[in-house]
């Protein structure tokens, strides 16, 4: 029996020929990443437990981004910042990037991609369930709790069972209001919130192939609203290419063999797909935009690990081009790198940005802002009975804000023409 490329990976992190699902192994972890909300819990419990002199395991394989609670004026969210700067002072970490300086990059999950830590065939972990989203690299990256994290911290090694296999595979012609959101929301709707606990998703087929790494970070990304372990894309000329931009680290290139067992398999057609959105208030609350179209809206939100990357911007940029949105639009770019973009990359002559301010939208700095609600002060979060559609991950209660607040996810195109409206609007009537 072959294996699957999650396997490959996890047998070879752990010393192994072979592994199958349910094994209980050690893993050699290759890259340890925290930030500002688990980053100092985290550090915590290294202390406590390795005692006030523990060392680091390799600090080169540690890497911090402060990016949740960044851009506020709430002070404990302050000072879980002052304590990473301390600690990357005391412990002289080289892959601490610090917001204030010139090294902040943004959202974790991007910087890990753009700076190069995203190799494929590596064993990831971070303290946040999004982690996953370096997946699209065709590595093991998974979300961790921060007491896994001090482990690693110390010892460079997490306990493991390794899980078993979905593969979705996507064929056809994917159509130009079709974007990756709308692929996983439409996995969602299948298989539910629960239908990938502990599981590897594993995506594939020509039309994986023909997009680009922004979009597949976008499958990966929201493999944890599934229940998934990991979410991962076999690497390709599109991920060498890629990689070979941001690093000159070796790497291994790992693939499913042909006679891997999986847990259950999806096929689909893109070609009859619809826009998508997730109403409140569960990612798998799943429907066309068609059957909601109409909702009234009063704020739209266009960012995140998720939606926040150049080609979320690009795609929101097509529609809202000579165009004047009707509600409160926030533009938030995951990283540094992608607001530096806004003002170099066009679209019919002119600047992402210039279109954005044109339109009347809010450029925000880079950061998670009010994907994950944030103290009061943190720009585009909802009040009390906001209804909001946007390009984010999870609208549960409480999750942009207030728990009164309604959120829809969905495309960028369809947040986009949305904005232009002042009620959720389907793309089709803009493409």
């Amino acid at each position: 029996m072959g294996m699957t490329i999650t396997e490959k990976i996890l047998a070879k992190s752990s010393g192994k020929n072979i592994v199958v699902p349910g094994d209980n192994v050690w893993l050699d972890i290759d890259i340890l990443m925290t930030h500002d909300v688990c980053g100092p819990p985290t550090i915590a419990i290294w202390k406590k437990e390795f005692g006030e002199h523990a060392k680091i395991w390799d600090k080169n394989k540690l890497v911090i981004f402060p990016d949740h609670y960044i851009f506020t004026q709430n002070s404990q969210a302050n000072r879980n910042v002052d304590i990473l700067r301390q600690f990357a002072k005391d412990y002289s970490l080289n892959n601490y990037y610090d917001v204030g300086t010139e090294r902040y990059k943004g959202v974790c999950h991007i910087a890990l991609a753009e700076e190069g830590y995203n190799l494929p065939g590596i064993v990831l972990a971070g303290t946040d369930s999004h982690t996953c989203t370096s997946g699209a690299f065709g590595l093991f990256s998974t979300g961790i709790g921060n007491t896994d994290a001090a482990f690693i911290l110390g010892t460079g090694k997490m306990w493991e069972k390794i899980p078993a296999s979905i593969k979705f595979t996507f064929n056809g012609t994917l159509p130009s209001y079709i974007t990756a959101k709308d692929l996983i929301l439409k996995i969602l709707g299948d298989i539910t919130t629960s239908g990938g606990t502990y599981k590897t998703l594993e995506f594939d087929g020509e039309v994986v192939n023909s997009l680009n790494m922004d979009e597949r970070m976008t499958l990966t990304n929201m493999a944890i609203e599934v229940g998934a372990m990991n979410g991962i894309i076999a690497a390709d000329n599109v991920t060498v290419n890629y990689v070979k931009n941001r690093t000159d680290k070796e790497y291994e290139l790992f693939f499913s063999d042909d006679n891997a067992n999986y847990f259950s398999t999806y096929q689909y057609n893109v070609e009859n797909f619809q826009p998508m959105v997730a109403k409140p208030h569960s990612p798998d609350n799943c429907d066309i935009v068609k059957n909601v179209q109409g909702t009234k809206l009063t704020k739209c939100y266009i960012g995140s690990c998720t939606g926040g990357k150049l080609t979320d911007f690009e795609a929101a940029a097509k529609i809202l081009f000579g165009t004047k949105v009707k509600v409160s639009t926030f533009i938030v770019p995951a990283s540094t790198e992608v607001a530096n973009q806004l003002d170099n990359v066009t679209y019919n002559g002119k600047t992402l940005k210039d279109i954005f301010i044109k339109s009347g939208c809010i450029i925000a700095q880079s950061s998670c802002a009010a994907c994950l609600g944030g103290p009061s002060d943190t720009v585009g979060r909802s009040v009390d009975r906001d209804v909001v559609i946007s390009t984010t991950n999870r609208n549960y209660p409480g999750r942009m804000g207030s728990r009164k607040s309604e959120v829809y996810l969905a495309s960028p195109l369809t947040v986009a023409a949305s904005a232009v409206t002042g009620v959720i609007t389907d793309p089709r009537d803009f493409i």
